[in-house]
């Protein structure tokens, strides 16, 4: 292997067969190898031993909302790319909201890009918007390499991405049928949300009551019919509600192309342990109680729910006032994703095999991306070095987002990402980061923007 630069070996390789003592050799930014633990180096080649400390493939989180440009505030991808980086995560899709514009045309797309294309740590691909009034905007975006499209059922919490209803939904999955484009759903149920109780402010309890399990369930029975109807491949975004899996079961079992995640919140915390006033954890749809985070966890397990993405949402610390009715609604979480799934995970019973599959191998898949999301031969040479026993409490001043809310503030988590390496180069190790070198991304994998040497 005359061309191979770099050889990282640890006793736990984590690849799609399982986790053993390996040497994975890396040449051109991408793994050539994978060999025994005992190979050595070729002549010039870097050689790195990570120990014990696992190697995973680094994470694809397919659901973030970085906010940029518009919303900057909220985050933005520097500090967004750079959580990413520190929690392992080697490639993130942007949602097309809260950025103003949304991604709901191509003159927004762009604006995206340039917003993006010097600052980023990681890879970063796009999502774009399906919202009433675009349907001509689809099949421009498509070919300008996003990743599928994001509709609502119900409000979105912005005024600039409104949600699709009748004849504007059947349209938007009929327009990605017709391009093979994936479209992505929030779940709501608009008019089981209308007949529910209000938002009475403060107390967790009557939060969790305005956004009934029934909302997300008929929800999903509707996804399921378009694709059913359209052929069109959907996708269930954030699932919280675990009475939706028989319907997500049932479409698996008739063979429609309908695929669904969750999101480490869901599966960590539980309505039972939120404090009222405690607007950190507020997000929609929401924690919910204990008993069904055990359901999700069996619907993970047994595939009904294919992957585990993040769902990031920051605001900043004015917009999470102890308020309910009022707060903005989203889970910062990006960078402690791993340790947090990691902690729940292993407490079940699961490996870091599954982990892997869950939060790298299943939203590559998702994507289409290739080129990620496994330690094999052929694909990009992006891992997380995870030392898988350490633990640490959670200081919201210590993570890269941009404001220091979250809701794992004070948490004990096991898994301590020690660093992260992008096409074969090391982007972060023990809290430090190199300048940004991650690509923009297109929806062949292709690079969009500007190569970083």
């Amino acid at each position: 292997m005359p061309d191979v630069e770099l050889v990282l070996r640890s006793r736990r390789v984590v690849t799609p067969e399982g986790e053993r003592p390996a040497a994975v050799a890396v040449a051109g930014g991408r793994i050539a190898a994978v060999l025994p633990y005992e190979t050595a180096p070729p002549p010039g080649a870097r050689a790195e031993d990570c120990g014990d400390h696992a190697l995973l493939p680094g994470l694809v989180d397919t659901h973030v909302h970085v906010n940029d440009p518009g919303r900057a505030e909220w985050e933005g991808f520097a500090t967004a790319t750079r959580a990413a980086a520190a929690g392992g995560v080697t490639t993130l899709v942007d949602m097309p909201l809260n950025s103003l514009p949304p991604t709901t045309t191509v003159r927004a797309l762009v604006a995206k890009q340039a917003a993006a294309r010097t600052r980023v740590h990681v890879d970063v691909g796009f999502w774009g918007g399906a919202v009433p009034g675009n349907a001509a905007d689809l099949a421009p975006l498509y070919a300008a390499g996003v990743f599928g499209f994001k509709c609502f059922l119900s409000p979105s919490g912005v005024e600039e991405f409104p949600p699709l209803a009748g004849a504007g939904l059947d349209a938007a999955a009929a327009a990605a049928a017709r391009l093979g484009a994936l479209l992505v759903v929030h779940a709501e149920d608009p008019e089981v949300l209308d007949g529910a109780p209000p938002v009475p402010g403060r107390d967790y309890a009557g939060f969790l009551a305005s956004r009934p399990r029934a909302a997300e369930n008929r929800a999903v029975e509707r996804v399921v019919a378009l694709a059913a109807r359209h052929g069109t491949r959907v996708h269930v975004l954030h699932l919280s509600s675990a009475g939706a899996l028989p319907a997500l079961a049932a479409a698996r079992r008739a063979g429609l192309p309908v695929t669904a995640e969750t999101c480490p919140h869901f599966l960590t915390l539980t309505a039972e342990e939120i404090p009222d006033e405690a607007t950190e954890f507020k997000c929609c749809p929401p924690i919910r109680e204990a008993g069904n985070r055990d359901l999700l966890w069996a619907g993970l397990a047994d595939g009904t729910v294919d992957c585990v993405v993040s769902d990031h949402s920051p605001a900043t610390a004015e917009l999470k006032t102890g308020d309910f009715a009022t707060a903005w609604g989203g889970i910062s979480s990006l960078q402690l994703g791993l340790p947090a799934v990691w902690t729940e995970a292993r407490r079940r019973g699961h490996g870091l095999a599954d982990v892997a599959r869950w939060m790298a191998a299943g939203p590559a898949r998702l994507a289409g991306l290739d080129a990620k999301g496994a330690v094999e031969p052929g694909r990009d040479a992006d891992f997380a070095v995870l030392d898988p026993d350490a633990a640490f409490t959670v200081d919201p001043a210590d993570l890269q987002h941009r404001n220091p809310v979250t809701a794992y503030a004070g948490r004990r988590l096991h898994g301590v990402v020690t660093a992260t390496w992008l096409r074969g180069r090391r982007v972060h190790h023990r809290g430090v980061h190199t300048e940004p070198r991650g690509r923009l991304l297109g929806r062949t994998g292709r690079d969009e923007g500007r190569q970083h040497p």
